[in-house]
C-alpha cells in the first residue's frame, strides 16, 4: 500500500532556527542534537503546517516573520487530495507543497498547492497525513472523550456502523424535541398568532373583495364626481361633429366633410389623385358619423346619480380599511388571506402535530437505547482485545508486569434512554463513559492512567496504543516528540524497538536524546547551532558511518571520542540492524 509521506521541510526565522532544511525519508527518522539546539523546533514547524496555532513568540527575534514550508507526497486518491483539490490546491507529480507564514505581529498565513487557503483546511488534512505526539498530546489521553475516540477508532466497523446509525436516530430525537419543546413553549405566541389570523380573515370575509376591484371602483368614482363636466364636454363635441337642433343654420363638422366629399366626387373620374383623396375624405365622414354617435349615446348613458357615487366611496372605503392592515392593494390583501388560511391550518394542527410528535419521540428514544446497547457491546468486546494489545506492546516496552483495561460505564439519569433495564444519559456518541486504566505491577488496583502512570510510563502507553493502531487503522506518518522522556536503560532500547517495528507500516519522526532509541533509526538527523546560537542550513545534516558513532557516543557519554562510549555505540547500531 502506498502511503504518503512527509519529504522536507524548510524552516526560516523560527525560533534559534535561522534558515534550515530537514531532510525526511520513510521508515525511521531520528531528530538529535544538544539540549536547547533547536530539536523540538522540528515539532513546532510540523505543528504549524497542520494548522496549530500560531505563536508570534516563535519568530526569531529581528525578523518580521517565520516560515515553514513542507513537502508530502500523497498518492493519488487520498482523501487529503482529494480535500486539496476541492479547495483549488495543484499537486507537483504528486507532491503537495504546504507553506505557514507567522509575522512578528501575530497575523499568520497558509498556502496549500499554491493557493491561499484558511489555516482550518491544513487541520483538517492533518487529520488523514499525520499523527503528532508530544507531552500535549499525551495530556490529551487523559481526557476520556479521546480515549473513548481511541477504542471507537481501533474497533473499526464492529462500531463504526451502530455508530453510525446511533448517531442518525440521536439528530432526528434532538430535532423532534426541539420542535416539541417549541409547539409547547411558544403555545400563547401561537394561540395570540391564531386568533389575529382569524380576526383578520373574518374582516376580510366580511368585506368579500375582488381582485382588481379598487381599481375599478376609483376609475367609476372619478367618473361619477364629473359626470356633469364629461356630460356638457360630449354634447359640445357632439353638437360640433353633427350639428345642433336648436340651430339648424350652424355649420358642423359633418356637413363640411360631406360638401367636400361631393364636390369631389363630381370631377374623380378625371384624375385618379383627385380620386383617391375623395375615398379618404369619405372615410373621414364615416369616421365622424361614428365619433358622433358614440358621443350622444355616452351624454345619454352617462349617470350623474349621486346615491351611485356615494355606494362606490363607500365601498372604496371598506376596502382602504383593509389595504392599511394587511396590504398596499386588494391583490396583496387577498395574499394575505391565502396565506393567513394556510399559517391557521397549521397552527390550528398543532394539538395532531403534538401528539404525532411525542408518539414518534418515544418510539425513537426506545430504538435509541436498542442502538446504544449494541454500541456498549461492540465497545466492550473491543475493548478487551484493545487492552490485550497494548498490554502485549508494554511488555516489550520493559513493563512486562502492567496490565491495561477499559472501564465502560454509564451514568443514570431520569430524563435519559432506557439501557439494560435503567435510565441512562445519552449524548451523540452513545451512552458509554469509557476510560483506560492501567495497573503498572502486580498486585496494583488497575486506575486511570491520569493517576496510575508517571511521565515515562504514560510516553510508554502512547507508543503501545500507537503500534497497535499502526496494524488497524495507520496513519502516514507519526511524529513522537519526548516519547522516550522518564525512560532509559532497557526501556529506551525496547522503545526504539517498538518504534522500529511501526516504522515498518508508516513514516516515523522521533525527536530523542536517547541513543538507544536513535540508535534503531534507518537515517538519524543532527540539529546543531552555529557559533552565533542559531541553527542555519549546514546545522541540520544526515549523519553517516563515523560521524553517527561520535553522536551516538556523545549522547552515551557526553564524549564524543570516548573509546568506551565509542564501542557501546557501535554495539548499539550492531544490535539495532540485526533486529531491522
Amino acid at each position: 500500500m502506498v502511503m504518503s509521506v512527509l519529504e522536507e521541510m524548510r524552516i526560516r526565522s523560527l525560533g534559534v532556527i535561522d534558515d534550515a532544511v530537514v531532510e525526511l525519508s520513510p521508515g525511521f527518522t531520528a531528530v538529535t542534537g544538544e539540549t536547547g539546539a533547536g530539536k523540538t523546533m522540528v515539532v513546532t514547524s510540523l505543528g504549524l503546517l497542520l494548522g496549530g496555532r500560531a505563536d508570534p513568540a516563535l519568530v526569531r527575534i529581528g525578523a518580521k516573520n517565520a516560515v515553514v514550508e513542507g513537502r508530502i507526497s500523497v498518492p493519488d486518491g487520498a482523501s487529503a487530495v482529494v480535500r486539496a483539490e476541492e479547495a483549488g490546491a495543484e499537486l507537483d507529480d504528486g507532491v503537495l507543497l504546504i507553506s505557514r507564514t507567522v509575522s512578528a505581529e501575530g497575523r499568520s498565513r497558509a498556502h496549500l498547492g499554491g493557493r491561499s487557503v484558511p489555516v482550518g483546511l491544513l487541520a483538517e488534512l492533518a487529520d488523514d497525513l499525520v499523527a503528532v505526539h508530544g507531552q500535549t498530546d499525551q495530556q490529551g489521553l487523559l481526557k476520556l472523550s479521546r480515549q473513548r475516540q481511541a477504542l471507537d477508532r481501533y474497533a473499526g466497523d464492529a462500531v463504526a456502523v451502530p455508530l453510525a446509525k446511533y448517531a442518525g436516530a440521536y439528530r432526528r430525537l434532538r430535532a423532534i424535541s426541539t420542535e416539541l419543546d417549541e409547539i409547547t413553549t411558544r403555545a400563547r405566541e401561537r394561540a395570540q398568532e391564531a386568533d389575529m389570523l382569524r380576526f383578520g380573515l373574518d374582516e376580510i370575509a366580511a368585506v368579500e373583495p375582488r381582485a382588481s376591484e379598487d381599481v375599478e371602483l376609483a376609475a367609476e368614482a372619478e367618473r361619477l364626481g364629473h359626470a356633469e363636466a364629461l356630460a356638457s364636454a360630449a354634447t359640445a363635441a357632439h353638437a360640433a361633429l353633427a350639428g345642433n337642433p336648436e340651430d339648424p343654420e350652424g355649420i358642423d363638422a359633418t356637413t363640411l366633410v360631406a360638401g367636400a366629399h361631393r364636390a369631389l366626387e363630381a370631377v374623380r373620374s378625371h384624375d385618379a389623385a383627385l380620386g383617391a383623396l375623395a375615398g379618404r375624405i369619405g372615410e373621414i365622414g364615416i369616421l365622424l358619423g361614428d365619433v358622433a354617435g358614440e358621443l350622444a349615446g355616452y351624454a345619454d348613458d352617462l349617470d350623474a346619480d349621486p346615491l351611485r357615487l356615494a355606494a362606490v366611496e363607500e365601498r372604496r372605503a371598506a376596502l382602504t380599511a383593509l389595504t392599511r392592515k394587511y396590504g398596499e392593494d386588494v391583490g396583496a390583501v387577498l395574499t394575505w388571506a391565502e396565506q393567513g388560511v394556510a399559517r391557521l391550518l397549521e397552527l390550528d394542527g398543532d394539538d395532531d402535530r403534538l401528539g404525532e410528535l411525542t408518539a414518534e419521540r418515544d418510539a425513537l428514544r426506545a430504538e435509541l437505547g436498542g442502538l446504544a446497547q449494541a454500541l456498549t457491546d461492540a465497545r466492550t468486546e473491543a475493548a478487551e482485545r484493545f487492552a490485550a494489545a497494548v498490554t502485549a506492546e508494554l511488555a516489550s516496552l520493559a513493563m512486562p508486569h502492567a496490565r491495561v483495561s477499559f472501564e465502560i460505564r454509564q451514568t443514570e439519569d431520569p430524563e435519559g434512554v432506557e439501557v439494560g433495564g435503567r435510565p441512562v444519559s445519552y449524548g451523540p456518541a452513545g451512552v458509554d463513559e469509557v476510560e483506560l486504566l492501567l495497573a503498572p505491577h502486580p498486585g496494583a488496583p488497575p486506575r486511570p492512567i491520569a493517576k496510575g502512570a508517571s511521565g515515562g510510563e504514560l510516553s510508554r502507553v502512547m507508543l503501545a496504543v500507537e503500534v497497535v493502531f499502526a496494524g488497524t487503522d495507520p496513519v502516514p506518518t507519526y511524529l513522537f516528540d519526548e516519547v522516550d522522556a522518564g525512560v532509559g536503560g532497557k526501556a529506551a532500547v525496547e522503545i526504539g524497538r517498538r518504534l522500529a517495528k511501526l516504522a515498518k507500516s508508516a513514516q516515523v519522526v522521533v525527536v530523542t536524546h536517547l541513543p538507544q532509541v536513535a540508535a534503531f533509526a534507518d537515517r538519524q538527523l543532527l540539529v546543531e547551532k552555529t557559533n552565533d546560537g542559531s541553527v542555519t542550513r549546514s546545522g541540520v545534516k544526515v549523519l553517516e558511518g563515523e560521524e553517527r558513532v561520535r553522536e551516538l557516543s556523545r549522547m552515551l557519554a557526553g564524549q564524543e571520542d570516548s573509546e568506551t562510549a565509542r564501542a557501546h555505540a557501535e554495539e548499539l547500531l550492531a544490535t539495532a540492524r540485526a533486529d531491522r
